[in-house]
């Protein structure tokens, strides 16, 4: 999810495993050990010179399974060592640190696996992506009362049984809330295939989210033999059935025949996408795998990459979310939630 919710998980982890020993700083490490896989970001671009290479680097390694087993020991060790002198010497232990970024390392790849981008839980195994799609990758209703607990128990002593009540609600809260988002899933998922059965559309598989912030207005794509059908959601509209429908055809202006690197992108997109030739030998790469978004010119994809040939590969230029006019696009989206 969104950095600032990982922040707020990783304090409550440090807060749950050394809270009663060095009070707030428990929350500071625990932010931090959150915040270290997302680091993958920064680290993608000064390892890989292809933009391409660079972006499928984040939420692998640095999100599996592995790298928080291996964090867990590295981190713990020099955390302890840093730590453990002057008047804190012995008052906390290496296996507390090992613990604290254990469950903050280890939970950062988990939440993400509910979101729609996923992740590589059994890197370097497999680069199977794990993705749940039941929450938005940044949704307040999740962030917000989970962020308000941890502010809250920063007032109270260490010690003081309040400030374990507050994380306890602050977990509490996001869990429950988290459970909400899986039935919504379920219930969403037999919504939309209701809905392809109404519309007399046979396909071959289908995929379903939330749209960004809320889990309210869901997007539903489903893959036909030569183009997706997509549609909307709300869980407030007067009907039961998705609707709004569109086709989009599939196009492939390059194969992936001829270039690996658009099988990796396609991997990447769950091969929901399309390849639009454009000016200058470049390549207009379309990800369909998130919700559209509504502009003046109608809806358009979120996810748009420019492709170039570099040597004999592809490359891209760097990318920025295209949601045209964003306020425009959030209103859109909002009134659009409210149900029709």
């Amino acid at each position: 999810m969104d950095s600032l919710t990982q922040i707020v998980l990783g304090a409550a982890c440090g807060e749950a495993v050394l809270g009663k020993k060095i009070g707030n700083k428990a929350l500071l490490f625990g932010a931090i050990g959150g915040t270290i896989p997302d680091i993958d970001v920064f680290i993608g671009p000064l390892i890989h010179s292809n933009e391409i290479d660079a972006m499928l680097f984040h939420r692998g390694f640095m999100h599996s399974i592995l790298f928080a087993i291996i964090g867990t020991f590295l981190f713990g060790w020099i955390t302890y060592k840093l730590y453990n002198w002057g008047k804190r010497l012995n008052t906390t232990t290496q296996k507390d640190w090992m613990l604290l970024y254990f469950w903050a390392l280890f939970t950062h790849p988990i939440l993400d696996a509910f979101t729609p981008y996923g992740t590589q839980l059994f890197a370097p195994f497999s680069n199977y992506r794990v993705a749940l799609n039941n929450i938005a990758v940044a949704d307040p209703l999740y962030t917000t009362p989970f962020l308000v607990c941890m502010i809250v128990l920063m007032f109270f002593k260490r010690n003081s049984n309040r400030r374990r009540a507050w994380l306890k609600w602050g977990i509490g809260i996001s869990s429950a809330y988290m459970l909400f988002t899986i039935g919504n899933k379920i219930y969403v998922d037999q919504t939309f295939k209701a809905s392809l059965k109404d519309e007399g559309i046979t396909y071959s598989r289908f995929s379903s989210q939330p749209s960004i912030l809320n889990n309210i207005l869901w997007y539903g794509i489903a893959e036909t033999e030569d183009s997706y059908k997509v549609a909307f959601y709300s869980l407030l509209d007067k009907s039961n059935r998705f609707s709004e429908w569109q086709e989009i055809p599939k196009n492939r202006a390059i194969s992936e025949a001829d270039f690996d690197d658009l099988k990796s992108l396609a991997w990447f997109s769950n091969n929901y996408y399309n390849v639009e030739a454009s000016e200058n030998d470049e390549y207009l790469y379309k990800d369909l795998r998130y919700p559209l978004i509504k502009t003046k010119n109608g809806y358009q994809a979120v996810f748009n990459l420019l492709l170039y040939k570099k040597g004999e590969r592809l490359d891209m230029k760097p990318f920025t979310p295209d949601f045209g006019d964003f306020g425009e696009a959030m209103s859109a989206l909002f009134e659009r939630m409210k149900g029709i």
